[in-house]
């Protein structure tokens, strides 16, 4: 007699990030939540800004004939 064929059933398992959002799903609120993405994407902005201002002030030393303090 042949062999009933078996169903597997595979779960994945939540990554960190995962975990973590259902963590912050029940700890804050739609609003909290939003807030605290944006000042996160803020913060992020803010530093990729502050780092373009280090190029480009390398850039400006660099052709004027300065060499840079910051180096």
């Amino acid at each position: 007699m042949p062999a009933a064929p078996t169903h597997l059933r595979v779960t994945a398992i939540p990554s960190v990030t995962d975990a973590l959002k259902a963590v912050e799903s029940l700890l804050l609120g739609a609003g909290q939540r939003t807030a605290r993405r944006n000042a996160w994407t803020s913060v992020l902005e803010d530093r990729r800004r502050a780092k373009d201002r280090v190029e480009a002030q390398h850039v400006l030393e660099a052709v004027s004939g300065r060499t840079s303090r910051a180096t």
